[in-house]
């Protein structure tokens, strides 16, 4: 359904030059949810606004649904109103001097998506019941609370019925708990309907909740690209590692089949010819007890300080100087700041990257 290839947007300020869309493939099939997740600058948005036709690449093809919108080398580019696109933008761009209904029937008065006022009125109707705004049709914008403002906007989108939906951030504005309220009733929604969504965000939970798949990008190209569940437990550098979420990491040197650390050794899966590696594992893979078990990579530890998260607790613990952090859903009785524990490393949870 969106096709991207060899995708490249360069900003220019004076001598100095920015690749902010450095080279990018991608495939989105149709009826995915496809997140691109990175940092600020790492040309997540600019990639989704030539997508929309709002900035012009100089080198690459973009596809929609088999139709070519965008090849500078062969002087072809289809204005974004031409594209079968519904977006959502970060500022959700809704107008306050206009009511809801106002404000979603926008795209469809005017221009070239203009329609009679019948279907005019029909597609809003259906659009503010997807977002359950229906009640609130003849409200004035401004006194709307910014969840509903973020549906008003999400509503103009779909009321055109686009085959491809672009939201840029579209949560960012809102309190965690609305965000995660709001986010699922996104997800909930596009799938529903079945419409290919390409949806840029920067919050790595978010990405997880929402993405069939995800691409994490990092000044102007993609790093990785896979299912959520894939990148956590997967990943093929620090970089993305880091970014989808907290690793324990340690330095390593390789002997004699088994990783030399500062607090002993450890056993895991060795890369070919590697000498020096980073070892890592996410807290919630570690296991904390008061007792030793006789396993593989297990340690004394000390418990420096509990941490009490709700549904979690955490652990910040030291093994012969060496700082690690644990987290668990079900703790054992007794586990304080101060006790001596044992720690295992479960091999399979170790993830080991070049240096």
């Amino acid at each position: 359904m969106i096709s991207i290839h060899a995708l490249k947007k360069i900003f220019r300020t004076g001598k100095d030059s920015v690749r902010a869309v450095d080279g990018v493939d991608l495939r989105v099939e149709q009826k995915e949810f496809f997140v691109l997740l990175g940092l600020s600058g790492s040309g997540k948005t600019t990639l989704l606004r030539c997508v929309a036709g709002l900035e012009k690449p100089e080198a690459g093809e973009i596809h929609l649904a088999d139709h070519c919108v965008n090849a500078p080398e062969r002087g072809w580019f289809v204005s974004p109103e031409d594209r079968a696109i519904g977006m959502v933008f970060q500022s959700y761009a809704v107008w306050p001097h206009m009511t809801v209904f106002e404000n979603v029937a926008f795209p469809l008065a005017r221009g070239k998506r203009k329609l009679p006022p019948a279907r005019v009125k029909e597609r809003v109707k259906r659009a503010l019941d997807l977002v359950q705004l229906g009640a609130l049709a003849d409200r004035p914008v401004p006194f709307l609370s910014g969840g509903q403002q973020q549906r008003v906007a999400l509503a103009r989108a779909l009321a055109v019925e686009p085959q491809v939906l672009l939201m840029d951030e579209p949560l960012s504005n809102l309190d965690a708990r609305l965000r995660e309220e709001v986010r699922d009733e996104i997800r909930n929604l596009t799938k529903t309907l079945g419409i290919t969504t390409l949806y840029v965000t920067h919050d790595q939970v978010e990405a997880m909740a929402l993405a069939d798949r995800i691409a994490v990008m990092s000044q102007g190209k993609i790093l990785q690209i896979g299912r959520p569940r894939d990148l956590y437990h997967f990943p093929q550098s620090r970089s993305v590692g880091e970014f989808l979420g907290a690793m324990n990491q340690f330095e390593g040197a390789v002997h004699a089949g088994a990783v030399t650390t500062t607090f002993g050794a450890i056993r895991c899966a060795i890369p070919e010819g590697a000498s020096e590696i980073t070892l890592a594992i996410r807290p919630e893979d570690v296991y904390v007890s008061r007792t030793a078990g006789g396993e593989i990579n297990e340690f004394r530890a000390q418990i420096a300080a509990q941490i009490f998260l709700g549904d979690i607790t955490a652990y910040d613990l030291t093994i012969k100087g060496s700082k690690l952090r644990a987290k668990t859903t079900r703790a054992e009785p007794g586990l304080e700041a101060g006790s001596d524990v044992y720690v295992r490393l479960p091999v399979d949870k170790i993830k080991v990257f070049p240096r």
